[in-house]
């Protein structure tokens, strides 16, 4: 089934919906999915919390009898495995009359991985992949454990213009203002994990929760990468490369210090880069990230390319991706 032009701006939508499931859907990835009609939007969906309902199975709920005809826009291949919870998607949509079923991207899982879209046809329901930047990125967590075996890593820096996060004495408190520090809690809210090293634990004793109304359920859960125990209500990762080994964490927010940076950046595990920069100089202060390792300037260039550039108060956030070509 050939491409309709339609097709970019509902997927978008999904994905947009999509974000609401996250990170309470896991161990599930978070799925937008949007039934239109003759134009007008009949049914939506997103994963709810702890997986279910899927995002396909809400929103058919959600048109009942004006699905018979109508697309579907989903952002995931639906499953096409059975589960103890439920039919799956797959199934349902077979019996449910769609016309149409527009998949933004094929699940690698091996459960599914072309069963889903196979079983959808064999109802008579037209199947077309739409692959979309958007899309891609709604999923980054799933599919990057899904393709690699460990969480989407997002490292994220407050720094001075001068790329200090701290006088020489340590002060840290506050480089940035208020509304970046909401803008951190709000992302803090939409990750599984946060992570930060031994000595930033130790110096600051950081709560690492959500501090936002109505967000405060959403925090995330706690590590320290250090290779002793970790304290009460804490979890220890022993080394960058472990996050293999992170259970049911799709998503990781490092967020210092400055070895704990370069540690992963010298792995080659950092995914998202998001540097949020005061209009302060501070001078001798103590640099952002450590030594990485780098000894030619010229494999340097090319890794990040920039996605965003906001103002937050008086602070510039600068949202840094790593480009495919350095993708793990």
């Amino acid at each position: 089934m050939p491409p309709n032009k339609g097709d970019a701006r509902w997927l978008e939508a999904a994905a947009r919906l999509a974000a609401r499931g996250r990170p309470v859907s896991r161990p599930n990835p978070a799925v937008g999915a949007i039934i239109v009609r003759d134009g007008v939007v009949v049914g939506r969906g997103w994963t709810r919390a702890g997986g279910r309902p899927h995002a396909e199975a809400e929103a058919l709920a959600a048109a009942g009898e004006q699905a018979r005809g109508a697309t579907l826009y989903v952002t995931l291949e639906p499953c096409a495995h059975q589960s103890p919870r439920g039919p799956s998607c797959a199934s349902l949509i077979a019996g449910s009359g769609l016309a149409a079923v527009v998949v933004g991207v094929q699940d690698p899982d091996s459960r599914t991985a072309g069963q889903g879209i196979a079983r959808i046809e064999q109802a008579g329901i037209a199947v077309r992949v739409q692959p979309l930047p958007v899309v891609e990125a709604s999923l980054a967590g799933y599919l990057m454990q899904r393709r690699h075996g460990r969480p989407h890593v997002t490292l994220k820096l407050a720094t001075s213009l001068d790329g200090c996060i701290a006088l020489a004495d340590g002060t840290s408190r506050w480089i940035t203002g208020e509304a970046a520090r909401a803008h951190v809690h709000a992302m803090r809210a939409r990750y599984d994990a946060i992570l930060v090293g031994g000595g930033t634990m130790r110096a600051d004793a950081p709560r690492l929760d959500v501090r936002l109304e109505g967000l405060t359920d959403r925090s995330p859960d706690r590590w320290v990468l250090t290779r002793g125990a970790a304290p009460d209500g804490w979890r220890a990762l022993p080394t960058p490369q472990a996050i293999a080994t992170m259970d049911q964490v799709q998503y990781l927010y490092v967020e210092g210090g400055a070895q704990t940076a370069a540690a992963f950046l010298a792995a080659d595990l950092v995914d998202r880069l998001m540097l949020y920069r005061a209009p302060i100089v501070i001078g001798a202060g103590r640099a952002a990230i450590g030594d990485i390792g780098l000894v030619d300037l010229g494999t340097a260039h090319g890794r990040w390319r920039l996605q965003d550039r906001r103002t937050l108060g008086s602070d510039l956030l600068e949202d840094y991706e790593r480009t495919p070509c350095s993708q793990a």
